[in-house]
């Protein structure tokens, strides 16, 4: 395994410009795009050149605040309305998007009439930002408490610093534990079909050091059958009030595998990923992606195109087969009415 890669971001505000990371070109290429253009931005998040949950929501409230760098002040609500609506209509099932963007609306809101209504919002994108790397921090760190040996662990998609403002959150648990000798390897799955496991998560966990392979997902039942799994940990893009968890679709497959097989299945998420305003993942909206990303790989075609697809982003997994959902504050388990 390669060591002493350099470092990388995945997002970063400078001159009063977004830089990003494009996570479309990892793992051959790491290309960084810089852009003050609430438009660019809100493309970016739809062809996924940014994803995850904590990072769209972040990339969403720069975004938002750039919208106003050379603004006409006359028409601030003009403005407003027309890069809000862009922004939030980029993807539909990651809560973070919608709680950064209303974040921003409400200092809008407070101080849409001053003459430095561009600062006063880039500062709330700002803080939200570092507010998201200290959660990811506090989510490792309670991330430890559900290790009970040096262990073998299964995760899902990416949920590392290139989903989030920090270290990630499932990802930093696995980070923070293999810092502490508790982490003896970890499978990635594939993701398919756009591979997040496969070229992101294998990525950081290459420039973290870990052991790692990649199974495909359908191989995560053989690895659990024969011993292979102690415990899944991966992340969400929405959790209901009853503690229903929407994350990349497989996650749901991965949970009832891991039921029958008596393996401890984990959430690690911030606070933000949770919809007060949903009582059951029922509720949740589950964003349908283009037919290409089944049929195609990296643009090469793989089947024919004429062929139809189902393709969700997301699956939900219902509470009762989660163990524990690990937040910046604590570790909650089944059943879910510690949400008010």
């Amino acid at each position: 395994m390669s060591m002493n890669k350099k470092e990388y971001f995945s997002i970063k505000f400078n001159n009063d410009k977004l830089i990003f990371l494009d996570q479309t070109k990892i793992p051959f290429e790491e290309n960084y795009v810089e852009t003050n253009n609430y438009e660019r931005i809100a493309e970016a998040i739809e062809k996924l050149e940014m994803r995850g949950a904590p990072l769209i929501g972040i990339a969403a409230a720069y975004g938002l605040s750039l919208a106003f760098k050379n603004s006409d002040h006359q028409k601030v609500e003009e403005i407003f309305e027309k890069a809000y609506q862009r922004l939030h209509r980029t993807r539909p099932t990651a809560v973070n998007l919608f709680f950064a963007l209303d974040e921003i609306k409400n200092v809008f809101t407070k101080n849409k009439n001053s003459e430095n209504l561009y600062s006063i919002l880039l500062e709330r994108a700002k803080h939200l930002h570092s507010e998201d790397a200290e959660k990811c921090r506090k989510i490792g760190e309670n991330g430890l408490r559900i290790f009970k040996k040096k262990s073998k662990i299964l995760t899902h998609c990416n949920t590392g610093k290139l989903a989030t403002g920090g270290d990630g959150t499932a990802f930093n648990v696995i980070k923070m534990g293999f810092e502490n000798n508790l982490v003896e390897y970890v499978y990635a799955d594939e993701t398919r079909p756009l591979l997040q496991g496969s070229r992101l998560t294998a990525f950081e966990l290459e420039h973290c050091g870990i052991p790692f392979s990649i199974p495909t997902d359908s191989m995560a039942a053989s690895l659990m059958k024969h011993g292979k799994v102690d415990f899944v940990v991966v992340g969400a893009d929405r959790i209901a009030l009853n503690g229903d968890t929407a994350n990349k679709i497989g996650t749901l497959s991965i949970a009832i595998l891991s039921a029958h097989f008596n393996i401890p299945f984990y959430i690690a998420a911030p606070t933000t990923t949770i919809d007060s305003s949903l009582v059951s993942g029922d509720d949740i909206i589950i964003e349908q992606r283009g037919k290409e990303e089944i049929l195609k790989i990296n643009g090469v075609k793989i089947t024919p195109e004429y062929y139809e697809t189902y393709s969700p982003a997301f699956d939900v997994t219902p509470s009762h087969l989660i163990t524990g959902i690990i937040t910046e504050d604590d570790i909650y388990t089944f059943p879910y009415n510690f949400i008010k």
